[in-house]
């Protein structure tokens, strides 16, 4: 009955997660023109959110859990540097997809993080209701605005609307129950240690998604209260690292 119970909570949570991130997507592809000129405001935000999170929260709970998490972390931000060289030298040609790495980039590493979300919601479910909640409490907060950026840097690199919104909610939104549904059978013979690497890995691609692709396209618009809506960002960073503390 218990087992049931913690299942059902989870499938729920990470629903809701899936919903609000849905919400974001639809919202900025109804309201097109709004959405485009406040575009800069959303990567500027979720770059804070994405960079402070990753290193206040999300990296020493991956060393707390695993010893190796350092070189997985190097191994999260390398893996998708060296993809987004593969997509560059590769797949793409400046004359027919020059923006195309703006947004596959972050959808991947957004994915991947996303996809751990739901794992994350088995695991700390699993140890109780109401560590589960509390952990949900902080993760929700930043799903809005994740699901408005993941659409807003593919439609940037050239999909169509349509497009865009699909592969946002496959990446951004579906994945966390998609997680959360896999992990929650075997969550128990998933050991600590394990989802540490995890956890680092996709840290090292947050950081990456962030850095490299976030930050210089918010730096390219130059718009003067971008830096307000970065430090809103880390202030949520911030709000997520205490709620789960």
């Amino acid at each position: 009955m218990m087992l049931t119970s913690t299942f059902w909570a989870v499938v729920l949570v990470s629903s809701l997660a899936c919903a609000i991130t849905t919400a974001g997507i639809l919202v900025i592809r109804r309201y097109e023109i709004w959405g485009k000129e406040n575009a800069v405001y959303f990567m500027s935000f979720a770059a804070g959110v994405l960079i402070a999170v990753s290193f206040i929260h999300i990296i020493p709970q991956s060393i707390e859990m695993s010893a190796s998490a350092p070189v997985y972390l190097l191994a999260g931000f390398l893996a998708l540097y060296i993809f987004n060289r593969f997509l560059s030298s590769y797949i793409c040609h400046k004359a027919e997809c020059p923006d195309l790495t703006l947004g596959l980039i972050p959808m991947l590493g957004i994915g991947l993080h996303s996809f751990l979300d739901g794992i994350i919601y088995s695991v700390t479910f699993n140890v109780s209701i109401f560590t589960g909640i509390l952990a949900a409490v902080g993760m929700v907060l930043h799903e809005f605005p994740e699901g408005i950026v993941t659409f807003l840097l593919l439609e940037r690199g050239g999909m169509t609307r349509k497009k865009s919104a699909w592969y946002a909610f496959l990446a951004a939104a579906l994945s966390t129950p998609l997680g959360t549904l896999i992990s929650f059978p075997f969550i128990e013979t998933i050991e600590s240690s394990i989802l540490g690497m995890l956890l680092a890995f996709s840290a090292g691609a947050l950081v990456y998604v962030g850095a490299t692709h976030l930050l210089p396209a918010v730096e390219r618009e130059n718009k003067r209260f971008s830096i307000v809506s970065l430090v809103a960002g880390i202030f949520v960073a911030v709000v997520i690292a205490l709620s789960k503390g």
